[in-house]
């Protein structure tokens, strides 16, 4: 039993190290593998390092993304939409993976999207790939690639590609 309770202790303080928080400006690349059209946005993201999310788009002006708690709120390519992430298992799934990612819990996004995970780090930067093992589910990922700086823990790249070719790549500065 004592042995239990220090590893569970162990796993949540080496959680609590690389849960991170955010407030910095990104730039949103989305491309459409099979045509190669490309949309760039640019914006601000603040994370609190658990449940909210704010990413407020400064191009195009007035368009955003926010997870509060539940809540997924957003205006973004045309898309209005606010839904609770508990009532639509898509929408769980890729707030969950979006929150994990940044949060550096890749090894649950990896489970929540039945994909097998590789890492590597060189020069400063740990690469984690996360690849689907068959069918995705939907709302899932077809693969998901983080880069994290390995001084702080913080992502800096996150590129997202959706089972239909949509591949989302954020930069983060």
């Amino acid at each position: 039993m004592k042995r239990i309770i220090v590893f569970a202790c162990a796993l949540l303080l080496s959680v609590a190290a690389f849960a991170q928080t955010y407030d910095l400006d990104f730039t949103q690349t989305r491309r459409l593998k099979i045509s190669g059209k490309t949309t760039v946005m640019k914006g601000h993201l603040t994370f609190d390092g658990k449940d909210h999310l704010n990413m407020i788009y400064s191009d195009p002006a007035g368009e955003f993304f926010t997870i509060d708690g539940t809540m997924v709120k957003m205006n973004l390519l045309g898309v209005k939409a606010e839904m609770d992430s508990e009532k639509v298992a898509m929408v769980k799934l890729q707030r969950a993976t979006l929150l994990n990612c940044l949060s550096g819990n890749w090894q649950q996004a990896a489970k929540d999207n039945n994909a097998n995970s590789e890492v590597t780090e060189k020069t400063g930067f740990r690469t984690v790939k996360i690849t689907a093992k068959g069918a995705v589910q939907r709302g899932g990922y077809k693969s998901v690639v983080l880069t994290y700086r390995i001084k702080d823990g913080l992502v800096t790249r996150m590129i997202l590609e959706e089972p239909g070719g949509i591949e989302t790549t954020y930069e983060m500065r």
